[in-house]
């Protein structure tokens, strides 16, 4: 196995509220590994883009506020570097996607100009060379006639279209790691399919490892190398595709899986997860998805489980599996 290109290490984020501190990000550990794609999944409000949001120090201030942990890139601790030193970190060596393109994008600049400013600061080309190197990265995302669209704004652009400039801005100084937080999220059944495969063509030429946060399991199963599961800002359960498929360990795992629709059985009422998600300001000292588990027990009202490693690469935190 080769070294990982980033490690996470018990990583916290916080968020002060009227009602309390939300532990959004709750001692979150993993690594990502060069060229592999790693699934972020789990129910809205579980932690997933805050996590991807701390790896790049951008969580909203003052509100939020990394409070421990380590984020190792290539062996130095993204945390303690400077804020000087993190600008020339974002977009040239990690990158990111965010979910909404149309806020994403400024509605008052042309294309052009949005996707050659990070050209312009992380590689310093000018006039036409930059021009040219910006109608290169859109034409890889397949943006038809760059050279034209170029002078165009966000408006003139499908839904669809402003995706993938939105990616053409994340690849466009060629980073080592893309973070895509639910890049498919507006697009449709069609136009999200060739954007996946757009993903999958440019790290097959490019090397780039993915994080690649999303609530569809049909994506992850399409895209992804390793999955991690996250609820109520941890990760209960992380590994390999197939046997996180095959094999799901934790019961959140097993009740996300049971959501997914079988085409092949007439059912009356789709499955749904009993309850809601905790409040993050007033997480229970146990297992936070024991109020809507049906295999919890007393001991998962009280104490939190620990790592259980299954095999390797497959671990979970469940009391079920110890």
């Amino acid at each position: 196995m080769t070294q990982p290109l980033l490690q996470v290490e018990n990583l916290q984020t916080h968020f002060v509220s009227r009602w309390g501190t939300a532990r959004a990000v709750d001692g979150v550990s993993f690594c990502v590994y060069p060229g592999e794609t790693l699934g972020l999944v789990g129910e809205s409000g579980c932690g997933k883009s805050v996590t991807c949001l701390s790896i790049l120090r951008l969580v909203p201030q003052p509100a939020g506020k990394i409070v421990g942990g380590r984020v190792l890139w290539e062996g130095e601790d993204l945390l303690r570097k400077r804020e000087a030193e993190m600008r020339r970190i974002r977009g040239r060596s990690i990158s990111m996607i965010l979910q909404d393109p149309m806020t994403s994008l400024n509605p008052v600049f042309a294309i052009g100009d949005q996707v050659a400013e990070g050209i312009a600061i992380h590689q310093g080309l000018k006039a036409k060379a930059l021009w040219q190197k910006t109608a290169e990265v859109l034409g890889l995302v397949r943006i038809p006639s760059p050279q034209t669209r170029l002078r165009e704004y966000p408006h003139q652009f499908s839904g669809g279209m402003r995706q993938r400039v939105v990616g053409a801005i994340a690849i466009a100084c060629e980073p080592r790691l893309l973070i895509a937080d639910e890049p498919t999220t507006s697009l449709d059944v069609t136009i999200q399919l060739q954007y996946l495969a757009l993903l999958k063509d440019i790290q097959k030429r490019t090397g780039v490892a993915m994080i690649f946060v999303t609530h569809d399991f049909g994506i992850v199963a399409k895209i992804c190398d390793r999955v991690a599961v996250m609820y109520a800002g941890k990760i209960v359960e992380i590994a390999p595709v197939r046997d996180l498929f095959n094999r799901p360990a934790h019961p959140y795992t097993r009740a996300l899986l049971d959501s997914i629709p079988n085409l092949d059985e007439q059912t009356d009422r789709l499955y749904s997860i009993d309850g809601q998600p905790p409040a993050l300001h007033s997480l229970p000292p146990g297992c936070a998805f024991a109020p809507r588990c049906s295999c919890a027990t007393r001991r998962c009202d009280k104490e939190y489980p620990a790592e259980v490693f299954l095999n390797s690469g497959h671990m979970a935190r469940c009391w079920e599996v110890v």
